[in-house]
């Protein structure tokens, strides 16, 4: 196996069209289809259905791209790091994320980003996730950090880590002292919730129904830094991803059970779309950081 045999395969993977990944890399189509049929000769195993009128992915593709990404990024940054100081380097990066993600995780992976390449522009859009969405799907956004889409058709889905939601209360509510809290208790709880717009409050609606619990929900808000000042300075509580609220000596974050609410954040790109190695240190840089999250 070479070096050439993955990224053929990697162009494949991003277009899942055979003809478009060998413009890309300046090969015949025939000379490209030899080459991935030598990577899945040694492989043992198909890695592209080309049965029907569209190029899937088997099974054996998505679990080779999902390892193999990675390294190939990390040789792309090393290439890149060699012929351009980064000092020099200039563009932009557009990401999305929502509220949650937006509090500290992303503002931390900016700041590392601007470390290494303090001449590129980052623009960052806080959005429901269903925007986000539809902002990767137009070509607006060049990456994202949110949750796996219903239809994942357009676009790629790199799992990060799972986290938990937790109770967020003030040091004076009456749940404060508990070390844990079942769903069940949260009824007739005054709360403050992220809005209905966001996939969050929607498994939060599913985790209160499943636990026959209707809290009194006197606040809605769009962002969850305004949630956490909002609960300190009230007797709401709320309910707010673990990584989204920072040790304070006025709050308590206490863990859910009956059900234990839990998402799966990830990175989200468009299928088939160009990421310079700018971006792919970016990705890289996100990835970290949620290893330390998870």
């Amino acid at each position: 196996m070479e070096l050439r045999h993955l990224r053929y395969f990697d162009a494949i993977a991003e277009t899942l069209n055979f003809t478009r990944a060998a413009e890309r890399l300046h090969v015949t189509q025939s000379t490209l289809s030899h080459q991935i049929k030598q990577l899945e000769d040694e492989l043992g195993t198909p890695l592209f259905d080309r049965s029907g009128k569209q190029v899937r992915m088997t099974e054996a593709g998505e679990i080779l791209r999902s390892h193999m990404t990675p390294a190939l990024e990390q040789i792309d940054l090393g290439l890149q790091a060699l012929r351009t100081p980064a000092a020099a380097v200039t563009g932009s990066v557009r990401l999305g994320t929502t509220p949650s993600f937006n509090t500290r995780m992303v503002p931390q992976c900016v700041a590392t980003f601007l470390n290494h390449y303090p001449s590129v522009q980052v623009n960052v859009e806080e959005l429901a996730a269903a925007r986000i969405l539809q902002r990767l799907r137009s070509g607006h956004l060049d990456m994202a950090v949110s949750y796996a889409p219903g239809d994942s058709s357009e676009l790629w889905f790199e799992p990060l880590y799972n986290e938990e939601l937790r109770l967020v209360v003030g040091v004076n509510h009456p749940l404060a002292r508990r070390r844990r809290v079942r769903m069940v208790e949260l009824h007739n709880v005054r709360m403050v919730l992220l809005s209905a717009q966001f996939l969050t409050r929607k498994l939060l609606d599913d985790c209160f129904v499943a636990a026959r619990a209707r809290p009194v929900v006197i606040a809605q808000l769009n962002s969850v830094a305004p949630m956490i000042e909002l609960i300190r300075q009230t007797d709401l509580a709320g309910i707010i991803t673990e990584t989204a609220v920072s040790q304070s000596a006025d709050l308590r974050v206490i863990p859910l059970e009956d059900p234990t609410p839990i998402r799966t954040p990830g990175l989200l790109w468009q299928k088939g779309a160009t990421r310079s190695p700018v971006l792919k240190h970016f990705a890289e840089i996100i990835r970290r950081a949620a290893g330390t999250a998870a």
